[in-house]
């Protein structure tokens, strides 16, 4: 997509998105984000067929950053340098921070999971549901890959630790939300990681 066209599209995903934490899901439509931006309404669709479609397009980025951050050749090539424990333990704690800021540059994502957007359907939530396990199934790959190469307890449930970590991760950040408490907060990062490592480093 031409850089003009990508731009016109991250407005109206942008624009969107502030109206469904605003008015809901339900009472925002496709005619008041072209208000906004002062477009016609053939412009959204040509990107946008409906507004779910600007909903999983939010999610699809949250997934595909997701996917970056777990990239398995990035992961196999840190491997193959021999680091020292320091450096693992840096490597895997790089790892979860940039998780957990990508979730707190889509407060959005929150909002949905804990069913906080009124007026999403079951095809959303579904969608939703989804995106949470595929998140999941990344980390339980990666907890997998590290007891292998005996970093973390061999007697670990991959796919258990996986799920209470994405699960805290995401509750915090509900409640950090909701309270009105920096979620960004480094010590707040900081602090998740170090209770995740503490459980599951041998």
């Amino acid at each position: 997509m031409p850089p003009k066209g990508e731009r016109r599209r991250q407005q109206i995903v942008n624009t969107a998105k502030q109206m469904f934490m605003d008015k809901g899901f339900q009472s925002t439509h496709i005619g008041q984000v072209c208000e906004k931006l002062n477009i016609a309404r053939g412009t959204v669709y040509q990107y946008f067929r409906n507004k779910k479609e600007i909903l999983f397009a939010i999610l699809d980025v949250v997934l595909e950053k997701m996917e970056d951050i777990f990239d398995q050749e990035d992961f196999n090539e840190f491997f193959s340098g021999n680091p020292t424990s320091e450096l693992i333990l840096e490597f895997i704690n790089k790892r979860l921070s940039t998780c957990i800021s990508v979730l707190l540059s889509e407060p959005i994502v929150i909002k949905l999971i804990f069913k906080e957007i009124v007026g999403v359907d079951d095809e959303v939530n579904e969608r939703i549901n989804n995106s949470i396990i595929s998140i999941e199934k990344m980390v339980t790959s990666e907890i997998e890959e590290l007891m292998k190469k005996g970093i973390f307890k061999h007697n670990l449930m991959p796919d258990v630790v996986a799920t209470l970590v994405v699960g805290g991760v995401l509750l915090v950040i509900y409640e950090y939300n909701k309270r009105k408490k920096n979620a960004l907060d480094a010590n707040l990062i900081e602090n998740i990681s170090k209770y995740y490592l503490r459980g599951v480093l041998k």
